[in-house]
């Protein structure tokens, strides 16, 4: 998370960016990749932003698996945390979307209720049981250039909804893209019939 800076963030939330938003992929998404995605945007700025898809299980590796691969020595039953695939970059870069009763020096508070942490501490905590009330520990990110998400934004590609702590933390991933949809007054079926018209 180094090559975000915290204070830019504090301006941008005075400057209309989208940072602690959700992102919902269009039906006519070009990017099958993110083919009903729901994102949560961690930072946006004008040098870009960066957020976590929070709807797509990682199947290919388990929590005891990575705290392995990382040396992370724990004490007593290990609880079981399930792993996102946050998004097609730095995929073996990990994350952790929280709630903010969790703070370590390095963490990004993202909004009132809602913070990021990408450090080896709060996944040993996680393990423990003692780590942040609710989390989504994702591995990889989506990224965007400067401009890249207004761009795409405005050639209909997403749908931005205010974060609910319960739809983010507390929502099952295949539930989470017709839900957020529906929270919007979104009617799905409308969508997928009018997508790819004019």
């Amino acid at each position: 998370m180094t090559s975000y800076d915290k204070g830019s963030l504090a301006v941008s939330r005075q400057s209309g960016y989208l940072e602690g938003q959700l992102l919902l992929a269009m039906p006519g998404m070009s990017d099958a990749r993110f083919d009903r995605s729901v994102i949560y945007l961690c930072s946006h700025s004008e040098e870009g932003a960066m957020g976590l898809v929070l709807n797509e299980y990682l199947t290919a590796l388990t929590f005891s698996e990575l705290l392995d691969q990382l040396d992370i020595e724990t004490e007593g039953t290990v609880q079981d945390v399930p792993i996102f695939a946050g998004g097609p970059v730095e995929t073996g870069r990990g994350f952790v979307l929280h709630t903010n009763d969790f703070i370590q020096d390095s963490t990004l508070v993202v909004s009132e209720t809602i913070a990021l942490t990408a450090t080896v501490d709060i996944l040993k905590a996680m393990a423990e049981g003692t780590g942040p009330r609710q989390h989504i520990l994702a591995l990889g990110y989506a990224g965007w250039s400067p401009g890249q998400l207004e761009q795409e934004i405005q050639s209909n590609g997403w749908l931005t909804c205010p974060a609910d702590e319960e739809l983010v933390f507390c929502t099952a991933p295949d539930d989470m893209w017709p839900r957020a949809m529906a929270m919007m007054g979104v009617d799905i079926s409308m969508l997928s019939s009018l997508s790819g018209h004019a």
